[in-house]
């Protein structure tokens, strides 16, 4: 059974710049790299009374893939995936953005993590590759290794204590997901509390591009980068 790649708002919004730019469903599809079949299937599914509107086209999807998604269960090729990427040492967090983006799997970080205890109880090592599992190693010698750190960074220990309260949100975590074969990366940022969660294709985990990325999220929260992006 052949299976489609879901479409990013950002692809709604090149369809929408493409036919307002007069091309044909088969010029919009080799424009942004997705199949004739899926540019058909969109604009017939996801338009109003109004025509195509990207906004309103990502709302219907995203509303189609959560009720989907109330009757998926852990089944075993979806626990498959999440073992392998454990792994890996992704986090639940990660794993739970990768589903939704790559896959258009709903399971939450909570659900994850209840397996890896689930699987802990049992005897298993899954609960190992958790980053908190992870035991700091210091350099033996000479003065302190800063390969990979960030210029200027804060600590974590500087944060302020209503952070790890989790009381309000606005308190963000960013981090990255490396591709498979370390090609491209996602750039993930979750809120604390409410878990919202904003992933940003790159093509490298370079400071300056994970930077570029992290911004052009935050723009495309406050309803910036949507401008941005359609001039």
């Amino acid at each position: 059974m052949r299976t489609y790649k879901q479409l990013s708002q950002e692809q709604r919004y090149q369809i929408e710049i493409l036919k307002k730019a007069g091309k044909n469903q088969k010029e919009i599809a080799e424009l942004i790299g997705v199949s004739p079949g899926t540019i058909c299937r969109e604009l017939g599914r996801n338009k109003g009374k109004r025509g195509y509107r990207p906004k309103q086209a990502q709302i219907k999807a995203d509303k189609r893939r959560t009720q989907a998604a109330k009757a998926l269960k852990m089944t075993e090729d979806v626990i498959l995936m999440i073992e392998a990427k454990i792994a890996l040492d992704w986090s639940p967090e990660q794993i739970s953005g990768w589903l939704k983006v790559t896959q258009g799997i709903a399971i939450s970080h909570e659900r994850i993590y209840q397996h890896i205890w689930t699987d802990k109880r049992h005897g298993g090592t899954l609960s190992k590759h958790l980053r908190q599992s992870h035991k700091k190693r210091k350099k033996q010698y000479g003065s302190k290794d800063k390969r990979g750190q960030i210029r200027n960074r804060i600590s974590i220990d500087e944060r302020p204590t209503i952070v790890e309260e989790k009381t309000r949100i606005g308190d963000w975590e960013i981090d990255t997901v490396i591709g498979q074969n370390h090609q491209g990366a996602l750039v993930t940022i979750v809120d604390r509390v409410s878990k919202f969660t904003l992933i940003k294709k790159v093509d490298s985990k370079h400071a300056e591009v994970v930077t570029e990325a992290t911004i052009y999220s935050a723009q495309t929260l406050s309803g910036q980068g949507v401008d941005d992006y359609r001039r």
